[in-house]
């Protein structure tokens, strides 16, 4: 009876039919400069907190039996309610605040058909788990909640077509990041939804940067073309007079080019139009070429030394959770500009691709990150798969950034074996990938000897280390002796140190968590840290408060307080001023 009447009820390994399809990075199709008719707006949702949707294939909208009998279904699509995506679920409504689990989302939408070529879908990030059926047809799934993936939809596209999304955002001890962070975990479909028409021959991705070695006048082209015939690539950068045909083998092209381009920095954050054609296929980009590299304890951009003044930042917003508008984006950026900062670091998971861009744009350099964050399954390979696969992605999106100069494979972990072998892999492959950019991780003091010290170091090519003396240390004397302990050879980045404050909340320099307090450790802080030699950077925690549910204290009320600005940043506390006349005082 039980394969008869209501057959799911009885499964158990619901889930595993879905796992044979996954969404990886050599999937990625680059949407630059290219038209795309979006999906985003008011799609219809349920909660679906026991996973019935899996369970019951509800996206094979099957309404009879094999005998023609009506079935009652536990289901009514377009009946549901709405919400307008892209949107983090837990800010949309007060009752989905605290809500971990599937959902389900879907839509109908048009699709003209007609014409040659493919139809890929593009989704930018769905937390934490996404599995994707268009028409019924099911077309594979995805793990992790920040970067972006695409499915060849070309097959089953109509001109009248449903998509449904089963979205989950639960927290699971293999998955990267783990169950255990020190962020909210926002989930919902929270970056833009598109469809990509391209030829039968298209180019997949490419990559253009400044070739590093030291002279400036060089540039590296490569790119991953699909589909036959094997005609040339086009690049033309009109500025400087490039027009490169590059021919291309087994759908492969390189090539090194000469020219002498106006170099990208902060100050003067230059960028070139640049596009790429093959066939009837073309993508554009606005690009700015620059060098980043180590020299001894020194990071050199250009060719010349300079110093990190950052600030680290979360994803987070009261009203958007992760799903922040572009004018949030510029605001954080332009508020870490008011802090005198060139440089900030994106934490501890992949932030919007158009953060970078408007990096780009602004004028400041990034440190980008994969949540390979404290207790990671570091002995489980299809951890390490899943980490690998996320940091693909990241790089692949956004290789032709010149503000990202820094990769990061991960946040304070404890220097065990299996990690630093899962995290070397990472260094590794970050450093083959992509040989354009620094790899880097925020690793942790050692404690026992009060010194900076971790075997990973030897894979990185700067340290950076999170340190909180004179908050979870309480004896600040510690950072003095810290520093004169410690002897790496190769730059160092302080990535966090900080307090927490509750905006408003006055009292004495002792007392902890006054906004007195907070402004006294990054006196003590700076104080010490700029006249290291080798500490040529700084990122302290963190630009503004966010949403955490570890931190239950009265002054905290789930939110982290170390934020320089409270969570609207509207209100700037005492150390904000205080970091900015180091940062506006340091050359």
């Amino acid at each position: 009876m039980a394969n008869k009447y209501m057959s799911d009820i009885h499964l158990e390994d619901y889930a595993g039919e879905y796992e044979g399809k996954k969404a990886v990075c050599r999937d990625l199709v680059s949407d630059s400069g290219r038209e795309k008719m979006t999906l985003n707006g008011v799609w219809h949702y349920a909660v679906d907190q026991y996973d019935t949707c899996l369970r019951q294939k509800w996206f094979l909208e099957k309404y009879r039996d094999e005998k023609g009998f009506t079935l009652p279904v536990d289901y009514s699509f377009d009946e549901w309610e709405t919400m307008t995506l892209p949107a983090c679920w837990n800010t949309y409504a007060g009752e989905y605040l605290l809500y971990e689990g599937p959902m389900v989302f879907t839509r109908k939408f048009r699709y003209d058909c007609a014409g040659a070529g493919k139809v890929i879908l593009r989704i930018g990030a769905a937390s934490m788990l996404c599995r994707v059926f268009l028409n019924g047809q099911y077309l594979g799934m995805h793990r992790g909640g920040s970067t972006p993936f695409c499915f060849d939809v070309t097959e089953e596209l109509r001109e009248e077509n449903r998509i449904l999304l089963s979205v989950d955002s639960t927290r699971r001890p293999e998955q990267v990041p783990t169950e255990n962070t020190d962020w909210f975990n926002y989930g919902g479909v929270f970056r833009d939804i598109d469809l990509i028409r391209v030829p039968d021959r298209y180019i997949r991705s490419f990559h253009l940067s400044l070739v590093q070695d030291g002279c400036f006048d060089k540039l590296k082209l490569t790119a991953d073309v699909r589909g036959v015939p094997e005609t040339d690539c086009v690049l033309e950068i009109p500025e400087l007079g490039i027009r490169e045909e590059i021919p291309v083998r087994e759908g492969y092209c390189e090539k090194v080019i000469s020219a002498k381009p106006r170099l990208w920095n902060p100050e003067d954050p230059y960028l070139y139009d640049v596009s790429l054609r093959t066939g009837d296929d073309l993508i554009t980009d606005r690009i700015g070429f620059r060098e980043i590299r180590v020299w001894g304890r020194e990071i050199l951009l250009n060719g010349k030394p300079v110093f990190l003044k950052g600030i680290s930042t979360h994803e987070d917003s009261v009203e958007h959770g992760r799903a922040l508008t572009d004018t949030e984006r510029e605001e954080h950026i332009r508020l870490a500009k008011e802090l005198g900062c060139n440089f900030m670091r994106l934490a501890h998971y992949p932030h919007h691709e158009n953060m970078a861009k408007l990096a780009d744009r602004i004028g400041i350099m990034l440190w980008e990150e994969i949540p390979v964050y404290w207790a990671i399954r570091f002995d489980r390979e299809e951890t390490y798969e899943d980490a690998q696969n996320q940091l693909a992605e990241l790089i692949e999106r956004d290789c032709n950034r010149a503000s990202v100069i820094i990769w990061s494979v991960g946040n304070e972990n404890a220097d065990t074996d299996s990690r630093l072998r899962f995290m070397k892999r990472l260094a590794d492959y970050a450093h083959e990938a992509d040989g354009f950019r620094l790899v880097s991780a925020a690793c942790l003091v050692d404690a026992a000897e009060n010194r900076i010290s971790d075997r990973l170091a030897e894979s990185l090519d700067l340290i950076g280390i999170n340190e909180y003396c004179g908050w979870y240390t309480p004896d600040f004397e510690q950072l003095p002796a810290l520093m004169k302990n410690s002897d790496p050879d190769k730059p160092v980045v302080i990535t966090e140190f900080g307090a927490d404050a509750m905006h408003g909340f006055t009292g004495p320099a002792d007392l902890k968590g006054t906004e007195a307090y907070q402004a006294a450790v990054y006196e003590k802080q700076m104080e010490v840290l700029l006249k290291i030699s080798y500490i040529r950077g700084i990122s302290p925690w963190i630009l503004y408060d966010f949403r955490c549910p570890r931190r239950t204290s009265s002054i905290q009320k789930y939110y982290n307080r170390k934020g320089l600005l409270d969570e609207t940043r509207t209100c700037r506390k005492p150390a904000f001023f205080v970091l900015q006349r180091y940062y506006r005082n340091h050359e």
